[in-house]
């Protein structure tokens, strides 16, 4: 066995856990704003960097840098322990913030955001792992409730905090502020978390990584940024995701053969395991779709302003922790497979009601069905984290929450492209195949094109009840030897 099971005993003791869960919630609290944090802040930034045509990248490239690397501090989790990874990911996003307040120029400040992305990677897998270890699946569902609490809070309070420290202060202070509560998270991580981890030489799987990230770069870049800054018909496009395909399929031959694979091939052949990463795939493109649509929407066509815009998808943000702070209850009382088909259901109804929404609809109107959506998220994506962490051992828990976020990240990607590319469709069809500007396209435009993005939504919500009904109908956690 490559590593001792690690009992709760080892990972910290009753009293000690309630500081490790605020050390976990406050790093996903960081990740989690400054995934946002950026959005009001891009004038105050472009003014003193310029760069306006690059600034894209500074939330293209953190989204990058966070998702390819989730596999692979998740597998490192497994074979080192869940405490130096999580303190090295801390550490770098630290790093990067640090950086990023000090930059020059806006190529300099795009490559710390990278930076900032590689060390995000490693903070809420690996913290949501540790979730898993120091608390019992009983205690896990409640838990579960906090942390989503947190990345909706988060929504509301990053685009908020950057508008307040561009306005008043500097933007600057948008990646200042990160060094004082990293370095908090890092100290409690440091004194109250403790594991016992049996030493021993591990084979590491250096070309499955590097396959992994390069393949993850190319197919995520030509997903974000294809139909953008490049024509999906483009040479640009076609060489990407063929570099991605080649990429990708040489990590799948090399993983069939490496002794300690860095995503090992069982994960998508495991029920439970395959269910919750298909699960939060779905989760990832459906948020996506309302992220982007919804505010545009509440803006171009109904002619709200941009607080209120924000507002409107804030139900989505309520409804989510709601959802999830019972959503532990209900799978130990009916099961995961119960529990997210109710979830599914959730979606699919809210995205129903997205549907009815029209030009002359007030705020309430397309605020309600993002935060039925939201509802039917947090009875999804709590339970299948759940579900993906007990179904396994301790050595395999990395590896199992870590394969749950990437696939969310994928979905955000695969979300970005599908929407982007149905309301580009609607435009130009609207425009007699002329692309069109954004800012000169009318309401009467719009209104057609993000309403298919609507309906694309609303197909695509179907399909969490069809994989929830995959899910276990109960999740044991597995004996080990302890």
């Amino acid at each position: 066995m490559a590593l001792s099971n690690v009992t709760r005993a080892s990972v910290g003791l009753r009293s000690e856990r309630g500081p490790v869960l605020l050390a976990v919630m406050l790093g996903n609290g960081l990740v989690a704003i400054d995934s946002t944090i950026l959005a009001t802040a891009v004038p105050a930034v472009v003014s003193d960097l310029g760069g306006f045509t690059q600034f894209p990248w500074l939330f293209s490239v953190y989204l990058l840098a966070q998702a390819v690397s989730v596999p692979i501090y998740a597998k490192l989790a497994d074979l080192y322990g869940r405490k130096p990874m999580l303190l090295f990911g801390i550490g770098l996003f630290v790093l990067g913030s640090l950086l990023c307040g000090l930059a020059w120029g806006m190529g300099a400040l795009i490559t710390f955001r990278a930076l900032q992305g590689l060390g995000a990677g490693a903070v809420q897998p690996i913290g949501l792992t540790v979730i898993g270890d120091i608390y019992s699946i009983q205690e896990r569902a409640k838990v579960q409730g906090y942390l989503a609490s947190v990345w909706a809070i988060s929504a509301i309070v990053g685009p908020t905090l950057g508008g307040v420290f561009s306005d008043y202060l500097s933007w600057r202070w948008i990646f200042f502020v990160n060094l004082p509560l990293g370095i908090a998270t890092a100290w409690m991580l440091w004194r109250r978390f403790d594991e016992r981890v049996e030493r021993r030489q591990h084979r590491i799987d250096h070309a499955g990584a590097l396959l992994l990230a390069g393949g993850g770069v190319l197919l995520m870049l030509a997903l974000l940024e294809g139909g953008v800054r490049w024509p999906w018909s483009s040479a640009t496009s076609v060489v990407l995701f063929s570099g991605a395909a080649v990429l990708l399929v040489g990590f799948v031959l090399v993983e069939r053969r490496a002794a300690e694979p860095i995503l090992p091939l069982w994960v998508f052949r495991h029920r439970v395991l395959g269910s919750a990463m298909s699960a939060s795939l779905i989760v990832g493109v459906l948020v996506m779709g309302l992220s982007s649509y919804v505010p545009l929407y509440a803006q171009a066509v109904l002619g709200h302003g941009a607080v209120v815009a924000g507002f409107a998808l804030a139900g989505m943000t309520l409804g989510w922790p709601l959802a999830a702070s019972s959503a532990g209850r209900l799978l130990l009382t009916i099961g995961p497979r119960s529990t997210m088909m109710l979830g599914g259901a959730t979606t699919a109804a809210g995205a129903a009601l997205l549907l009815t929404v029209g030009e002359d609809s007030s705020f309430l109107h397309l605020a309600a069905p993002c935060f039925v959506m939201g509802l039917g998220f947090g009875l999804v994506a709590s339970p299948a984290v759940i579900a993906a962490q007990s179904a396994v051992t301790w050595q395999q828990r990395g590896v199992a929450t870590g394969s749950t976020m990437f696939a969310r990240s994928m979905g955000s990607a695969i979300g970005v492209a599908v929407f982007g590319a149905v309301a580009n469709g609607m435009v130009a069809s609207r425009l007699d195949g002329r692309a069109g500007d954004l800012q000169h396209v009318t309401p009467q435009v719009l209104e057609p094109a993000i309403g298919a993005v609507f309906l694309t939504s609303a197909v695509v919500a179907l399909s969490l009840v069809a994989i929830s009904a995959v899910m276990a109908r109960r999740i044991t956690e597995p004996v080990t030897d302890e």
